[in-house]
């Protein structure tokens, strides 16, 4: 009995094995698993891809700035456009260094709090390196911190077109805002509704803009002097700073401003985009979908990736 068993068992494997050759080759679509903290996974390098890199390495004590790199390489990726690398250490960047990349996104301070006398700059070389590859026509993507820095580079302000400038640009009181979009005949903004919500979110108020930066501004929140109320502003705006009577002499006090702006810097194109404080203002979809559609736009110069469902323009009952 126990050969029977054995004989059976050999014209077994032998009966698979013709099987298996008799298959035809499939080709894989295996993924390596995600851990549970997600994280981005490699990309199959035969896929055509907009390739991306993030310069990073440093941004002011309130950012988690590490968390949101790791979310827009994986949000990027999964769009099915972008292969995304990310620096920490752009100290000696170069232009050979730049050259493999379609567009690059600037989510990078070089102060632990804008204010800081002190700094951390890149060397000379590696800010004309950036300088030379958008104008070259690179694509850059200036992402929420990256103006809080640079006023007292005039190069860097005319490329990502505004900065922030202590004792006269301000954070409005709301962590919730709403913004809108002033122009939705661009290629980033065609097709998306008029306004949308951002949390847990900075409002930068009064930019200095760099006189000969061109920008086309896409999309604006209001400043409301009401928000400075102390009820409403909470105990991080002093009242005294902040009387009906300050607030009547402030620049940009009760007017709408700019957010998201796009120009052109040489033959390369800028996307600059202040909302994106943390990784919640990213899950939403007005917000994600503008830095993705804005990330392919800056390096391509056309958009065909669709808005996320409540990004999305609708009709308006009753509205013609």
């Amino acid at each position: 009995m126990k050969r029977k068993i054995t004989a059976l068992a050999a014209l077994g494997s032998l009966l698979c094995a013709f099987t298996a050759l008799a298959q035809p080759v499939v080709e894989s679509t295996y993924r390596p698993p995600e851990t549970v903290q997600r994280v981005s996974i490699p990309v199959n390098p035969a896929e055509e891809r907009i390739n991306v890199l993030i310069i990073s390495g440093q941004n002011s004590y309130e950012h988690d700035w590490t968390g949101v790199n790791n979310l827009l390489r994986w949000q990027l990726q999964d769009t099915g456009r972008f292969d995304v690398r990310v620096t920490e250490d752009f100290d000696e960047g170069n232009l050979a260094m730049l050259a493999d990349y379609d567009v690059v996104i600037l989510n990078y301070s070089s102060r632990w709090n804008y204010t800081d006398p002190d700094q951390h700059l890149w060397s000379d070389e590696a800010f004309q390196a950036l300088y030379d590859y958008v104008e070259q026509g690179g694509g850059l993507v200036a992402y929420h911190s990256s103006f809080t820095w640079g006023r007292d580079i005039d190069e860097y302000k005319r490329l990502v077109g505004a900065v922030m400038q202590p004792g006269h640009s301000r954070r409005s009181p709301p962590d919730a805002f709403m913004f809108e979009l002033v122009d939705r005949d661009h290629p980033v903004t065609r097709g998306l509704r008029r306004y949308h919500w951002s949390f847990i979110e900075d409002m930068y108020t009064n930019m200095v803009f760099h006189p000969e930066a061109e920008v086309r501004v896409l999309a604006t929140a209001y400043d409301d002097a009401e928000n400075y109320v102390p009820e409403v502003a909470g105990p991080k705006y002093p009242p005294e700073a902040y009387t009906p009577e300050r607030l009547a002499e402030m620049d940009g006090i009760d007017s709408s401003q700019p957010q998201v702006w796009v120009q052109d810097y040489g033959e390369g194109r800028v996307f600059s985009i202040t909302l994106g404080h943390g990784p919640d203002t990213l899950a939403y979809d007005g917000v994600r979908t503008l830095m993705m559609r804005g990330t392919e736009w800056a390096a391509t110069g056309e958009v065909t990736i669709e808005p996320y469902e409540k990004a999305a323009d609708f009709e308006v009952p009753g509205k013609e």
